[in-house]
């Protein structure tokens, strides 16, 4: 059966059954408590769902395209015959459930706003209440006009969390029509689906239109008469919503946590009316806005962890044999092993069997460790002293975060690119280490412009960067670490290594953004590292480790110069080969590459 659509505005209603249009959040809630599994309430009565996935599965998504045409993707394809049979295959599931939740809203508001449509069955209501929270009403876009008229979406994406995908890997799917812009999830049941799916679509239709759409947090800040925009790019679980919401100048006020779109003459426009916040680790003492959001009543959670008596516990790491026979239910039902579940409650097999120095368990054994990728959806009103959005400054500071993390962990704090071309190099480039939004995966990782999302040939994004950026001849571009430097959290805690703490990123930010730094070329990569030895440097140097702004001093003083010279000759190699992969210009390889 051969994959066949439309524009989403051409047929708003394509299933044959009832549509619960716009339900509020109190509805969303009984119907999550009636139809998703796993729900749990909290002590601060918001809801809490524990998924089978844990992240989300870009190797489960596919673009519905005919495979001549791969090349022009990010994705892998999928031909119209295999979806249209998957699509089928929804479509009956979603039939004879007899109903699904609808949602009409925009994706950001102002002149950049994009109609979409959500339809979700309703063992996803819980995806649908989240979904809510982000989304803009169609009453603070629409005039009364507009308002009286039939809905009419640009976007649409249809998600079913407990429909198999019958021959697909993990039995699920996400299938992309980017010609439509619509989005197909089939057996998913993380949340991250529904928003990565609209934002991929997003992608793709602000870049038709000559923006590009950044995975990147922003926020307002003000020093002395100066009020501009920052973004700051990052894979998930880098500290991008921890930055965001850090104070930094006179006033901070933050505007995004996660996507933006970029437009000539250092414009921005917002997506999402709320906050996609990681909880673990999460103290109020450190970030007290998340924090307060997060226990608000209506937040909504995803794995976060909750003991007999509906506390939160958001630094969970390996769970007692109390907490697995706790959780024992709902292990088993989102696909535990229940002979390991009984061999670890009777204590035959012990946390130490099962768990390695760095807390990452055996395949079979992922239920002895919560997961550090629990995740809360807190509305924009509940975000104390955000920015008034519908009055965005332009961007005068862009930056990027790299969480290194290793024994070769030898990136600056801060730095300050020497050149636009330089920042869209290193923009493109990606690098940081896999954190817990990646699962088990551990090692360095690089993704362009940290967009896992962008379904188009990556190197258009470097381009269209540079593009946009030469209408900005003002704006700053940045990179920081926000990890190790020499190691990771047990070298740490053992003396022979460093962690960039909240407090040392705030700072280094807050020096940046103030002009307070004397900067000087970095010999073996071209970029400007903070210049230790100036004297207009010491307030800085009272509040970061020295070793953290100029990483080379670590290496000299543990008689560690062999391994950070490897890295450097390694990362040259590397990033070379990797930007090459993805055809980006010489002009912008010759400023990454220090040959």
């Amino acid at each position: 059966m051969n994959y066949k659509s439309e524009k989403p505005y051409k047929n708003l209603h394509p299933y044959k059954v009832d549509y619960i249009t716009n339900p509020s959040q109190d509805e969303l809630k009984k119907l999550a408590l009636e139809y998703s599994p796993n729900m749990l309430i909290s002590r601060y009565k918001n809801l809490n769902k524990i998924t089978r996935n844990k992240s989300r599965k870009a190797q489960w998504t596919y673009i519905i395209e005919d495979e001549k045409n791969s090349g022009n993707y990010s994705s892998k394809i999928i031909s119209t015959e295999n979806a249209g049979e998957l699509c089928e295959i929804q479509r009956k599931y979603i039939e004879e459930k007899k109903k699904l939740i609808e949602l009409q809203g925009y994706v950001g508001m102002g002149k950049r706003a994009v109609p979409i449509q959500f339809l979700f069955s309703p063992d996803g209501a819980n995806i649908a209440g989240m979904q809510q929270v982000l989304l803009f009403p169609r009453e603070e876009i629409e005039t009364k006009d507009e308002l009286a008229k039939p809905f009419k979406p640009e976007l649409r994406l249809v998600f079913t969390a407990e429909c198999p995908a019958p021959k697909m890997v993990g039995e699920q799917a996400i299938l992309v029509d980017l010609k439509n812009y619509i989005t197909y999830v089939i057996g998913a049941d993380y949340f991250g689906e529904s928003k990565k799916g609209e934002l991929r679509l997003l992608n793709d239709y602000m870049y038709q239109k000559g923006g590009l759409v950044l995975h990147a947090g922003a926020k307002m800040v003000k020093v002395k008469d100066d009020v501009f925009s920052m973004t700051i790019l990052g894979l998930s679980g880098t500290g991008k919503t921890t930055t965001t919401f850090s104070k930094q100048g006179e006033l901070t006020k933050p505007i995004q946590d996660d996507m933006v779109t970029l437009w000539k003459n250092g414009e921005i426009s917002i997506t999402e009316n709320g906050c996609f916040a990681k909880t673990y680790g999460l103290k109020r003492e450190n970030e007290p806005v998340i924090y307060d959001g997060t226990i608000n009543p209506n937040a909504w959670l995803e794995n976060v962890y909750q003991d007999e008596n509906k506390e939160f516990d958001f630094s969970k790491d390996a769970l007692s044999p109390t907490d697995v026979k706790f959780y024992k239910d709902i292990l088993i039902s989102i696909g535990e092993d229940e002979k390991n579940i009984n061999d670890y409650i009777s204590e035959k097999v012990k946390a130490t069997d099962v768990i390695d120095r760095w807390g990452v368990p055996k395949d079979g054994w992922d239920f002895t460790v919560w997961t550090q990728n629990a995740r809360s959806i807190i509305p924009m009103y509940a975000v104390k002293d955000a920015a008034d959005l519908h009055n965005i400054p332009k961007v005068k500071f862009m930056g990027i975060l790299n969480r290194d993390e290793g024994a070769d962990a030898a990136m600056p704090g801060i730095i300050k690119f020497a050149s636009p071309e330089q920042a869209a190099g290193y923009f493109m480039l990606g690098e940081t280490t896999k954190t817990s939004a990646a699962g088990k995966e551990r090692g360095k990782t690089r993704s362009p412009f940290t967009q896992p999302f962008f379904p188009r040939r990556m190197e258009l994004q470097p381009d269209r960067f540079a593009e946009l950026v030469a209408t900005m001849p003002d704006v700053a571009t940045w990179m920081m670490n926000t990890g190790f430097i020499g190691g990771d959290a047990v070298d740490v805690k053992e003396g022979k290594a460093l962690k960039i703490k909240i407090r040392h990123s705030s700072a280094m930010l807050e020096a940046m953004i103030s002009d307070n730094i004397k900067w000087k070329k970095d010999p073996d990569f071209g970029y400007n590292i903070v210049d230790v030895d100036s004297p207009e440097n010491k307030f800085l140097l009272d509040l970061v480790p020295v070793e953290i702004l100029n990483p080379i001093l670590f290496f000299k003083k543990n008689k560690k110069m062999n391994e950070y010279k490897n890295w450097v000759k390694t990362m040259n190699t590397d990033r070379k080969i990797f930007l090459k992969k993805f055809n980006v210009s010489e002009k912008i390889i010759e400023t990454v590459v220090n040959s």
